[in-house]
């Protein structure tokens, strides 16, 4: 039995709920060192704060995914997850910055209760991420899953637009964007509150405007037999088991996420000091503040570049193959990242840098899943997207454990040189799609 097509809305309504998850991770990824940062958190360790987010993906996505394969619930199989990790999600975004209320005192105690919303923030936002992935392959037939994942791209850039320009535009409109010492700005606090709203509503769409087939039809559609369902297999077997593809997509992940994460956690300091003028430490000022916005606005216009080129995709797709638009895309981040460098004369420059970041980030978000779900077994998809978030997980670790090693031995503390390291791992990145093979 063949796999209906989805109307347009229908394929819009399954990944709906992405916009809000994106806008609450936007925040989260432009303000989190910010956030840190004014409750007390040096500049060298702030990527080991921010270690504990892919940590607790490592933990949570192949549980999700394998538990998401084997449930069924009045909601769906994956539905519950996707619910359930947003309600989490939204109260550690309405905690978070508001840690030295919570604890009525600021210094240490701030800091790590902050650090410790950080970390269950980033692992709710992982439950609620991978049933999503899971979702577009479940319920739409291999030739619709192109347009699919790029639709998704396109609603989570969208999201991620407003969510990362949503201080500055606060600000504009008179919200206070200094604090005292160990306090975090009311702009950042009520763009969280704003954020965490967000979230629940759009997924609360895709929840009850998606019906996810019943087992015995999403059996039939997957040809999945009574043989197959008593198959059973260790959580070693289903590693060893892993397909080639998913191997050779590691590499290019690695050489994808550890920039990314090297960009969310360096970018407020890089920025503020390349551009602003800012001594290195300095985290209080009018001046590290401003450039804490403007990062926002970089954040938010490689999001909406990232949301045009994502609907240009599937017609790129058809044009230049999965992989050509690819390497391209890649290609076209790493240079936005080194050309920071050396257009900082004006800090409107980093837009164009952006537009470079978010080509890339458009490809990341879409095209891994379009080839690997093209050679993913249907009845273990969860599992197996859960495992290939450990490709998103664990370059970041490495990036986390080593990024302040790096800028303190390497590169004197001045955080651009960072951006550039990125860059170039990214080119390294476009480099190895070639070595990806992506029949079905």
């Amino acid at each position: 039995m063949k796999k209906p097509k989805l109307s347009f809305w229908q394929i819009w309504n399954v990944s709906f709920g992405f916009l809000g998850v994106q806008f609450g991770f936007a925040l989260q990824n432009a303000n989190a060192s910010r956030i840190l940062s004014n409750l007390g958190a040096d500049l060298h360790s702030l990527s080991l704060f921010w270690l504990v987010a892919p940590i607790m993906g490592l933990m949570v996505q192949p549980i999700v995914g394998a538990a998401s394969d084997s449930t069924w619930t009045r909601l769906g199989r994956r539905s519950p997850y996707i619910l359930g990790g947003a309600i989490v999600s939204m109260i550690a975004m309405f905690f978070m910055p508001n840690a030295p209320v919570v604890i009525k005192a600021g210094g240490v105690a701030a800091l790590v209760f902050g650090a410790v919303m950080l970390a269950l923030m980033d692992g709710s936002f992982n439950v609620t991420f991978q049933p999503f992935r899971a979702l577009v392959a479940d319920m739409m037939p291999d030739e619709q899953r192109n347009v699919g994942y790029s639709i998704q791209s396109f609603l989570i850039n969208t999201g991620a637009v407003i969510g990362s320009a949503l201080p500055f535009i606060l600000t504009a409109m008179g919200v206070a964007n200094v604090a005292p010492e160990g306090q975090v700005p009311p702009a950042v606090i009520w763009s969280f509150y704003i954020g965490g709203t967000m979230l629940i509503l759009s997924v609360l769409v895709t929840v009850f405007k998606t019906k996810e087939y019943p087992p015995a039809q999403f059996e039939a559609f997957n040809n999945i037999t009574a043989e197959d369902k008593a198959e059973k297999q260790s959580f070693w077997q289903v590693l060893t088991n892993m397909p080639k593809t998913m191997m050779q997509l590691a590499v290019v992940q690695l050489f994808s996420w550890f920039p990314l994460f090297l960009m969310w956690v360096y970018s407020t300091p890089a920025i503020a000091q390349h551009y602003w003028g800012t001594a290195i430490g300095d985290s209080s000022s009018v001046e590290y503040n401003e450039a804490g916005n403007w990062v926002g606005i970089a954040f938010a216009a490689y999001s909406l570049f990232a949301a045009l080129f994502s609907l240009a995709m599937p017609y790129l797709m058809r044009v230049m193959g999965r992989k050509g638009v690819y390497s391209f895309a890649l290609a076209a981040g790493g240079l936005g990242y080194i050309s920071m460098y050396f257009l900082n004369s004006n800090h409107y420059y980093i837009l164009i840098s952006m537009l470079g970041v978010g080509i890339a980030w458009a490809a990341i978000l879409a095209m891994p899943y379009a080839i690997l779900s093209s050679v993913l077994p249907a009845k273990r998809m969860g599992i197996f997207m859960g495992l290939f978030n450990l490709t998103v997980v664990i370059p970041q670790i490495i990036s986390g454990v080593f990024g302040g090693y790096i800028l303190t031995n390497f590169f004197g503390g001045q955080a651009i040189y960072i951006l550039v390291l990125a860059g170039v791992m990214m080119l390294l990145g476009a480099v190895s799609v070639f070595f990806v093979n992506d029949k079905n």
